[in-house]
């Protein structure tokens, strides 16, 4: 049994999904593992991951408006806003998705849907240097 693991740093531009799936593909075909699972961590509490569909881009734009109307920023419904109206929103939707996927990987490579690929959830308005850690346990 091998194990690997890697820091990869997403760039955001504000609130949305931004899909990081080929440098993980990229990153799990240099290890050499060929059949294990796939542990994807996201090391923020303002930011989530997600599997969705990699196709129609109008997917992601009813995502991000489904969670502005799911939790809105408005002003004085939070007690918590040390960074702002979008500060409390933000930890809600990320608590509402996902910090951690567990993708199997079979033949060097993350098993994924044809139309699946992974996404970081940007929840804050401004841009972000997001930390996501992989950790790939196989043989």
């Amino acid at each position: 049994m091998r194990q690997a693991l890697h820091r990869l740093d997403i760039p955001t531009h504000g609130k949305g999904l931004v899909i990081f799936t080929d440098a993980v593909r990229q990153w799990v075909a240099d290890t050499g593992i060929d059949t294990g699972l796939l542990t994807i961590w996201c090391r923020h509490t303002s930011a989530s991951l997600t599997v969705q569909e990699n196709a129609d881009p109008t997917v992601r734009e009813d995502i991000k408006r489904f969670f502005e109307a799911l939790v809105p920023e408005a002003p004085g419904r939070y007690v918590h806003d040390d960074e702002g109206p979008d500060d409390m929103p933000a930890h809600l939707r990320s608590m509402l998705t996902q910090t951690q996927l567990s993708i199997p990987v079979a033949d060097g490579q993350p098993v994924l849907g044809m139309w699946q690929g992974l996404y970081l959830f940007e929840h804050r308005r401004q841009p972000h240097r997001r930390q996501l850690i992989l950790h790939l346990i196989g043989e």
